[in-house]
């Protein structure tokens, strides 16, 4: 015979204190997890949305990042006259050659230094990629010392609204404009015309990458294979997507596991926790469960009621944890990327990450109720009723 829910509902009730402190110690340890899980996914998923699948990217064979990359500009030549490469409406190659830089910028935050990526790029850029929408200003003029800033880099960083100048190689330049690129990495990044920071940078001769839309985005493969058997350049090509989110790897790699490690560490002392808790209400409830064996129910209904009311309650907690949780989506943080430079991104909650914070609950409230309810279900009907 079964013991009623309802029977569950009301110890609940009546011992609310010892409840809510259950239901409170599961739901931060799901907060805490969700939070940092989005951080991993939120700077993944900025990198990786940098990266256009049409796109194809290329950088000097071997290099790590766009920093540490260049190539000559004969390369670059070479490269963007292969008919695999499309062409826009006036026929030009759907390339943007592009140069990196990093630069000191204050944070509006805490006035604190950090590195942000300054782009060489040309007015082909924007057409090439396509996520990238100017929504203040306008776009620089080629041949003047003229920024459009990212969307982030402008809330983020000293000195970026639009009329305002900042100093870059001794020299002032502009900001003429603001852009947004969908979320991704770009829009933490300043951009100016590539012809005016080459020579201002002393980078004239070459560039740090050129980004082409291919006609058939499935020819990187064999794009790549050409570019290595030619012995005058030593560059390669990949998937811009594939390429950012590679440069996601490590750091995003690192904030999981760092959300894993305070997942099981926190996990652990909730299950404790969760145990002693259910421990302390199987000795008050002694002469309870005495009379409910007396009354003919079985050891096993007995353990199955106390592993389900410990599993309920730590549902319960994962949902409060779940609901704790979820006004950090949208938040924005920082990371430094492959570029040793700052990269700006939004938390992400996924259903998903939702999901296992709600299963982690209910096996932390498995777990600890398990022990305390075969204690429970395993007492002597006459010891149980002359318990006090």
């Amino acid at each position: 015979m079964a013991l009623p829910i309802s029977y569950n509902v009301k110890n609940l009730i009546v011992r609310w204190k010892v409840t809510l402190l259950a239901i409170g110690g599961i739901a931060l340890v799901v907060a805490v997890m969700l939070i940092l899980a989005a951080m991993s996914n939120g700077f993944r998923v900025a990198l990786r949305s940098t990266g256009m699948a049409e796109n194809m990217i290329v950088i000097q064979r071997g290099a790590t990042s766009e920093l540490t990359s260049g190539f000559s500009r004969d390369n670059a030549s070479m490269i963007v006259v292969d008919d695999r490469v499309a062409r826009n409406a006036q026929g030009k190659p759907l390339a943007s050659p592009e140069m990196m830089i990093v630069n000191n910028m204050a944070r509006k935050q805490d006035n604190n230094s950090v590195n942000v990526v300054v782009r060489g790029v040309t007015p082909m850029a924007l057409e090439v990629r396509s996520n990238v929408h100017l929504i203040e200003g306008r776009m620089f003029t080629p041949g003047l010392y003229e920024l459009v800033v990212g969307k982030k880099a402008h809330e983020r960083y000293v000195g970026l609204d639009i009329g305002q100048s900042i100093t870059l190689q001794r020299r002032s330049w502009k900001v003429v404009g603001i852009f947004d690129a969908d979320g991704s990495g770009f829009e933490s990044e300043i951009w100016g015309d590539l012809e005016v920071m080459g020579p201002a940078f002393n980078r004239s001769n070459g560039y740090s990458s050129l980004t082409l839309r291919l006609k058939n985005p499935g020819d990187v493969e064999k794009f790549n294979a050409d570019l290595k058997r030619n012995p005058s350049m030593q560059v390669e090509a990949m998937s811009e997507r594939q390429f950012y989110d590679n440069q996601a790897g490590g750091v995003a790699t690192a904030l999981l596991a760092l959300a894993g490690f305070v997942a099981i560490v926190m996990g652990i002392g909730a299950v404790f926790g969760a145990m002693n808790t259910m421990y302390g209400i199987v000795a008050a409830r002694t002469r309870e469960i005495g009379t409910l064996r007396a009354l003919g129910f079985s050891r096993i209904s007995v353990l199955v009621s106390f592993v389900l009311e410990s599993t309920f309650l730590a549902v319960v907690g994962a949902l409060l944890g779940c609901v704790i949780a979820l006004p950090a989506n949208g938040m924005t943080s920082s990371a430094g990327g492959a570029n040793f430079a700052e990269v700006a991104f939004a938390f992400r909650i996924s259903t998903f990450a939702l999901g296992v914070g709600l299963a982690f609950g209910a096996v932390m409230g498995f777990v600890g109720g398990l022990l305390p309810a075969v204690k429970a279900a395993r007492l002597p009907i006459t010891t149980a009723l002359r318990e006090a």
